[in-house]
C-alpha cells in the first residue's frame, strides 16, 4: 500500500505511517471537527488487493465498542471487517457509476458509517482523475 501509494517523505525519503481505515476514528474525527463532506483520496491504491480491511470496532477492557476509545486506547484492539477489492483500474472513472462495485461499496460504507457525505473521490494522481460528487462551495 505504502509503494503503491508513494507514500514516502518528499524530502525525508522516510515512509510515511499507512493503514485501513479507521471508522470509528473517522467518525470521532466529523463529530469533534463538524465536519460537513469528506475527500476520499487515492481510491486507486487499493485496486489490486484481493480483500480490503475496514476497522469496523475495538475490543477494549470495557468490552467492544464502535466508538473510537479516545481513554483506552493504548489497550484497545481494532476489530476489522474484509470487503471485496477490485482488479479494475480507476483512473478514467469520472462518476460513481464508472467504479466497479467494490470500490461504489466502499465509498459507500465510508458515508453511512461516518455519517459524512463524500463529496470527492480522486481515482488517480493527475487532478482529472476526480470525481466530484458535490462541491462543497456551493450551496
Amino acid at each position: 500500500m505504502r509503494k503503491a501509494g508513494d507514500e514516502f517523505g518528499s524530502v525525508t525519503g522516510r515512509p510515511r505511517r499507512t493503514g485501513w481505515l479507521d471508522l470509528p476514528a473517522l467518525r470521532y474525527a466529523v463529530r469533534v471537527n463538524g465536519l460537513d463532506g469528506l475527500a476520499l483520496t487515492k481510491l486507486d491504491v487499493l485496486t489490486g488487493l484481493p480483500s480490503i480491511q475496514v476497522c469496523v470496532a475495538y475490543k477494549t477492557p470495557s468490552g467492544e465498542t464502535d466508538e473510537f476509545p479516545v481513554d483506552d486506547l493504548d489497550r484497545a484492539t481494532p476489530i476489522y471487517r474484509s470487503m471485496p477489492g477490485w482488479n479494475e483500474e480507476l483512473g478514467r472513472a469520472r462518476k460513481m457509476a464508472d467504479l466497479p462495485q467494490a470500490a461504489r461499496t466502499y465509498v459507500e460504507l465510508i458515508e453511512k458509517e461516518s455519517e459524512c457525505p463524500v463529496v470527492l473521490v480522486s481515482v488517480g494522481s493527475r487532478r482529472d482523475e476526480t470525481i466530484v460528487l458535490k462541491n462543497p462551495f456551493v450551496g
